[in-house]
């Protein structure tokens, strides 16, 4: 994982606590085509915060650095360091940048496994900008028809507009102007605080399921229950 980059304009002689910012790049080169495209909307982002005086904190998960551990997470359950570390930063974040690379029309096995591994509460919620690039636009589909779809089953709140980039895209001005639009869109979301007014008016009601990487709520288990009862050998 990547070094965080932090903006901290001033208000009212006060420094301003920064919104966090994670981008997940899925890319397998170094530099990659999708971690480009999460730098320009990161670039975006960042100016578009500044003349709205408000504080980012930019953290970058890159997937590359995870493969090792990932494996082990589904074969023994075991979370290694850097996974570990991955997930409880993405645990803090008020946004998402999701990036990843279209493989044989379909989202890659590297960043597909790290979502999977993820438990299913962590982001529910979070605003997440969708990001895919590939070699041809035959691709440009799978970023709403996967994508989205993926990120809903994870209950996060995904802005309107999806970004991908094939080969050809690179510097065309209708790239840029979608760049600016998703960054304003996931801005917004942040400014207005509309994760943490949904997790905290209806956590209750979602249906949770408590993994190895849940955020544990003991009063969501009545312990005193009669299931809970006879599970701990009681009558």
């Amino acid at each position: 994982m990547s070094g965080a980059v932090d903006i901290h304009p001033v208000s009212g002689g006060v420094e301003q606590q920064p919104m966090r910012v994670v981008v997940i790049s899925g890319g397998t080169s170094n530099p990659s085509s999708t971690r480009m495209l999460a730098d320009q909307v990161t670039v975006r982002l960042l100016r578009l915060a500044s003349e709205r005086d408000v504080v980012l904190r930019i953290e970058v998960i890159e997937l590359r650095d995870l493969a090792s551990e990932l494996a082990p997470a589904f074969v023994a359950q075991h979370i290694g360091p850097k996974l570990s570390e991955a997930i409880d930063t993405l645990t803090e974040a008020d946004a998402v940048i999701a990036a990843t690379p279209i493989y044989k029309a379909g989202l890659s096995g590297l960043f597909k496994s790290f979502i999977d591994v993820l438990d299913n509460d962590l982001l529910i919620a979070k605003p997440v900008a969708l990001l895919a690039t590939a070699g041809t636009a035959r691709h440009a589909l799978v970023v709403d028809a996967q994508m989205r779809s993926l990120f809903a089953f994870m209950r996060t709140i995904t802005i309107p507009t999806s970004l991908f980039a094939a080969s050809e895209d690179w510097g065309s001005n209708e790239l840029s102007e979608r760049v600016d639009r998703a960054a304003r869109e996931l801005l917004t979301l942040m400014e207005a605080g509309v994760g943490d007014t949904v997790r905290n008016g209806a956590w209750r009601s979602y249906q949770h399921q408590l993994g190895p990487t849940a955020e544990r709520d003991d009063e969501l288990i009545d312990v005193g229950s009669d299931l809970m009862k006879l599970a701990a050998g009681g009558e």
